[in-house]
């Protein structure tokens, strides 16, 4: 008799949803350049971390600083994430939105002349450079600077996104491309409810698949976008609580006295390296579903997230 694994299991006893079983369609059908791309984007999305960027630069690990540091700091890194994915949201806002003429009317060539993150295609290195900067500012003053330093580090880590989506042929003139630049900055960790099974890219991507959905639709049957309207704080919400356990990392970091200005400048780097990363992985696995169809391209990612997973994560069955 041969066996085979068994998916692993939610609480409940139930097949956990964000894992599907490779068996209807197998990589092997990507060609062997897409099946390179799909191997590329998984290593970006599921097996670097932010702080194991800050462990090897700092020599230190932050998960246990961050999950240490004090309530105050705590606060401040929580209001920092807020004001930071708020500015960006009003950047990506703009971006949705056509520009109109006196009459109401959308102008000539509305896409071509929309404001905000798709405005005009900019280096990878020149947005890193700018981060940088804003990091190396921010650590000279500690983490006292971040809720000032951060909005400004996201807002060019979000153009940054957009240029990445962009290169991998998505349509600015689609608002769920901005959503979907947005919806990077909850890629970069888990919340406290969720396990293990929660945490992989498309469990990120079903979470939050509804409120994207929403958005797109009312922004598309307005013709106008406002922060505060209901289903954007509701996606608003959902992002920053996952960019939230990222700049708690970001602000253990940079709340080691030591650290100064040349540390907030190499902090700041690997936040937006681990974003960046993060984007090309997930407009690739996008561009892959436009060719492919999104189920096939699922169920092959998957197939390489099961190799992943430790021997005692599977029971063996007879067939």
């Amino acid at each position: 008799m041969t066996q085979s694994p068994v998916l692993p299991q939610s609480s409940a006893g139930e097949p956990s949803p964000d894992i599907l079983p490779p068996l209807s369609v197998s990589s092997s059908e990507l060609s062997p350049q897409d099946q390179a791309a799909l191997e590329a984007a998984y290593r970006s999305l599921e097996r670097t971390s932010y702080a194991a960027r800050l462990t090897n630069l700092l020599g230190r690990q932050i998960e246990l600083a961050s999950s240490m540091i004090p309530e105050v700091a705590r606060k401040i890194a929580s209001r920092a994430a807020d004001k930071a994915l708020r500015a960006a949201m009003h950047v990506a806002l703009r971006s949705m939105v056509a520009p109109t003429t006196e009459t109401g009317k959308d102008a000539p060539d509305a896409s071509s002349s929309r404001k905000g993150i798709f405005k005009r295609a900019t280096s990878r290195h020149m947005h890193r450079a700018f981060a940088t900067a804003s990091g190396a500012a921010g650590g000279a003053f500690g983490i006292s600077s971040l809720p000032l330093e951060l909005p400004v580090s996201t807002v060019i880590l979000l153009r940054a996104i957009a240029d990445i989506a962009r290169q991998e042929g998505e349509d600015p003139a689609d608002p769920e491309t901005a959503l979907a630049c947005m919806q990077v900055f909850a890629l970069g960790g888990p919340v406290a409810t969720d396990d293990s099974m929660d945490s992989g890219y498309f469990a990120v991507r079903t979470i939050l698949a509804r409120s994207i959905s929403d958005a797109a639709k009312y922004v598309a049957l307005t013709g106008a976008a406002s922060e505060t309207a209901p289903v954007l704080v509701r996606l608003l919400s959902q992002i920053t609580a996952r960019f939230g356990v990222i700049v708690t990392q970001k602000a253990a970091a940079q709340a080691v006295p030591v650290i100064g200005a040349i540390g907030g400048a190499a902090v700041n780097f690997a936040f937006m390296d681990h974003f960046q990363s993060l984007a090309h992985g997930h407009f690739a696995i996008r561009r892959l579903e436009r060719a492919y169809g999104a189920e096939r391209v699922r169920i092959a990612y998957e197939s390489l997230r099961l190799k992943d997973l430790p021997k005692d994560k599977f029971t063996p069955v007879k067939t």
